[in-house]
């Protein structure tokens, strides 16, 4: 009973957290003039995967490989084939062609990395370091690139707008990104800690946890991000929280779990 009621308050720190961070983010983009999907691609994305880093230093720690790369890879399966699938549901999503002709195949290539990587039964210290270095890279160039990009129409309509918010409504801002990003991360504790210790009552193994509840409750935040994101109708966010979270999931996460575990990550 104690954990089903751990499971839920986790839910509803979930959706606090995610209503909180796409609020902040929205906000704060335009306040600064930067494009929506630049603040989906990196600052949503890489904070609403912060359950998964968490879960993959853990369990890399402790040895517990196969729920540090499950958690990875289910995450990524359930970003792109339910959260942008039931965010299309909600309202039509228009993906930009930036996103079309760099993003999703730079997404799709780093998944045949992981794959490529992983052939030896092992990612290690030396491939979770080169991993890390090109997020570093793609981190500075979708930077680079989406501040160049954006028209100066837009970036001036942008800059227009800071002097109706001021410092105070900056740092409220500010303020409501950090507070959503730690209800993400305790709310996806308390539910993949509920829901794993459900699973072992049933003797279900280590890997298929990690491939699906795992993996599912550690996305959660991806989903109520994506979905509290449509609904204000910030589209880019949705779908840019997606492809950034998933690129992050295999350049950071899985490469910090490589980093962390004693002789690397051990792929099944």
């Amino acid at each position: 009973m104690m954990t089903f009621f751990i499971a839920i308050s986790g839910l509803l720190l979930l959706i606090g957290g995610a209503e909180l961070l796409v609020r902040g983010a929205s906000r704060l983009a335009r306040m600064m003039g930067i494009p929506p999907l630049l603040v989906g691609l990196t600052v949503v994305a890489f904070g609403t995967s912060a359950p998964e880093l968490a879960v993959s230093i853990k369990t890399g720690l402790s040895g517990q490989s196969e729920i540090a790369v499950g958690n990875v890879l289910g995450s990524n399966i359930f970003n792109v084939l339910f959260i942008l699938g039931i965010s299309a549901l909600v309202t039509p999503l228009f993906v930009t062609s930036r996103l079309v002709r760099i993003d999703v195949p730079v997404m799709i290539i780093i998944s045949a990395l992981a794959w490529f990587l992983a052939r030896n039964g092992v990612i290690g210290h030396i491939e979770g370091a080169f991993m890390l270095a090109l997020f570093v890279a793609y981190t500075g160039a979708i930077v680079a690139f989406s501040r160049k990009d954006a028209s100066n129409a837009v970036a001036q309509e942008m800059r227009s707008a800071m002097p109706l918010f001021g410092v105070k409504a900056f740092a409220a801002s500010l303020a409501g990104i950090l507070l959503g990003l730690g209800l993400l991360v305790l709310g996806a504790r308390w539910l993949v800690s509920g829901a794993s210790e459900m699973a072992r009552q049933f003797g279900v193994s280590e890997l298929t946890i990690g491939l699906t509840l795992v993996a599912a409750g550690t996305s959660l935040p991806e989903a109520a991000t994506s979905l509290v994101a449509c609904l204000r109708r910030e589209r880019d966010i949705a779908v840019g929280n997606i492809v950034g979270s998933n690129i992050f999931n295999i350049l950071c996460v899985l490469a910090v779990g490589g980093l962390f575990a004693p002789g690397g990550l051990a792929v099944s």
